[in-house]
Parts: structure tokens; C-alpha cells; sequence
């Protein structure tokens, strides 16, 4: 997890404060302290709790629990990739392959130059189609090493 500077966490606080007094409102300050930081960092966990009357490890165990939530930052474009075992049914494991190649990353990792972050997901549901892939958002299916070659290109 990273750390958060003092105008990060002020913005975690407002966050809090908006959502404090409806009935389990911790998700949603979840999904509210991403979207502003890019991420929860452990230095937020603690205000989190406190604010939503929750222990750290209520607060942490739902971070560490959803795939959806990060504790790091990531790039500006996020390139998931369907591990499931319909794709791999379907020779995802060349897919990733060639991404780890192309982008000389690992799972769980941003480029060098902070464009794209490579995210494991253990299925995107679009089983009939795979391997799937998944960029910022949008889902893509019966993806072949140069098709993905042309939607990352597309990203430029």
C-alpha cells in the first residue's frame, strides 16, 4: 500500500463525513476514496475505520477481499485478463504470454512509462467468446496475440 499526503487524507475525511451516518456505508466510501486517490492506501484504512465506527481489519478485509479495489496506484489504462478456465481452454496462458512480453510486466505491475497496468481477473463472463480481456472497462473477446496488439496500439 502507499502512502497518502495530508491533502489525500483530508479528502478521505470528506469522504467519510458524507457517508458516515447512512446504514453500511462502507463500500460506497470505498469505491468514493478509489475513484479520488486511484486507490485505498493503508494510511487511509485507519480514518476509514474510525470514521465508520469499524475496526482496521473490517476495512482492510474488504479491500483484500474484492478484486475491484486496489491498495496501489495504477496506470492510466488498466488491461485485465480473464484466468478463468474456459479462457484457458482456449490458450489464454499464449495471450498472457505475449502481453507480459509486449509490455515487459507481470501480473500486478504498470509499465515503465505508467501507461498500463496488467491485472489478473478470474473471469469477465464472456466465457463463448474467449479469451477475453478487459480495457479500461470495456470487454473484448476471441482476443489473439495481434488482436491485442492492435486494441493496445489503438490506446496510443
Amino acid at each position: 500500500m502507499q502512502p497518502v499526503d495530508p491533502q489525500e487524507l483530508e479528502k478521505v475525511g470528506g469522504i467519510v463525513a458524507r457517508w458516515q451516518n447512512r446504514p453500511g456505508p462502507l463500500l460506497e466510501v470505498l469505491h468514493e476514496v478509489q475513484e479520488a486517490l486511484g486507490c485505498i492506501p493503508a494510511d487511509a484504512v485507519g480514518p476509514i475505520a474510525a470514521g465508520l465506527n469499524l475496526s482496521r481489519a473490517e476495512v482492510h478485509g474488504v479491500v483484500s477481499f474484492y478484486h475491484y479495489f486496489r491498495e496501489h496506484r495504477v496506470g492510466r489504462h488498466q488491461l485485465e485478463v480473464c484466468r478463468a478456465e474456459a479462457c484457458q481452454s482456449m490458450h489464454s496462458q499464449v495471450l498472457i504470454d505475449h502481453i507480459k512480453k509486449r509490455l515487459d510486466v507481470d501480473f500486478h505491475a504498470t509499465t515503465a512509462d505508467g501507461a498500463i497496468t496488467l491485472l489478473p481477473v478470474y473471469c469477465l463472463g464472456n466465457c463463448a467468446c474467449a479469451p477475453a480481456v478487459m480495457i479500461d472497462g470495456e470487454l473484448h473477446g476471441r482476443v489473439t496475440p495481434q488482436r491485442l496488439d492492435e486494441l493496445l496500439k489503438a490506446l496510443s
